[in-house]
């Protein structure tokens, strides 16, 4: 049995969607994620209450928090939290499952829930592929600045995330136009047993 039994990375082959891989294995994950080079820790997470608001979640992993800002030049960072309520989660998921690229990169912490990260790197010697991160609560995510993906954080969403950002503008994304994540799993379809 794995320590982290719901994170898991699929490798699909781009063309035709064929699952090439599965890692449910936190080294094996760090591993695979490296390969189209993301950045992926596990850190513990706390108990928040229910009404915790941002800057709770903010000072409950301060300290974390602060070692990304200096060690990354992160100025700034913010939460989101979607939950399955939530008036414009529709739009919301929409947005995020565009493929796109930041300027930025991509800095998730998941306090809590769960979403789907799909990468797109360029074909290299492996191939062209795409890479799905299952992430849930206590996974940190760095997607370099420029990787084609997107995020599906599936139709009844509940997630909450700290996000670090270099541009004080947050989350901007350059859209690719390819309609490529419409030809793969979203969410409620990779998530493990």
């Amino acid at each position: 049995m794995t320590p982290y039994p719901t994170t898991k990375v699929t490798v699909w082959d781009a063309a035709t969607g064929q699952t090439l891989a599965e890692h449910v294995d936190p080294d094996d994950i760090t591993r695979a994620l490296a390969a189209v080079g993301v950045t992926y820790e596990r850190w513990a997470t706390g108990v928040l209450p229910a009404t915790a608001n941002a800057d709770d979640v903010l000072a409950a992993y301060a300290p974390d928090v602060a070692r990304l800002k200096a060690d990354h030049g992160f100025t700034t960072a913010d939460v989101i939290r979607v939950g399955p309520r939530q008036a414009d989660r529709e739009a919301l998921r929409a947005k995020f499952l565009e493929e796109h690229t930041h300027a930025d990169p991509e800095v998730r912490f998941f306090v809590e829930g769960m979403g789907l990260f799909v990468l797109h790197p360029p074909a290299d010697a492996a191939g062209d592929r795409v890479v799905g991160l299952h992430a849930v609560s206590g996974d940190l995510v760095s997607v370099p600045a420029g990787l084609r993906h997107w995020f599906d954080m599936g139709a009844h969403p509940r997630f909450c995330a700290i996000r670090l950002f270099t541009d004080p503008a947050g989350w901007v994304a350059q859209y690719t136009g390819d309609r490529i994540a419409d030809r793969f799993p979203r969410l409620e379809t990779v998530e493990p047993a």
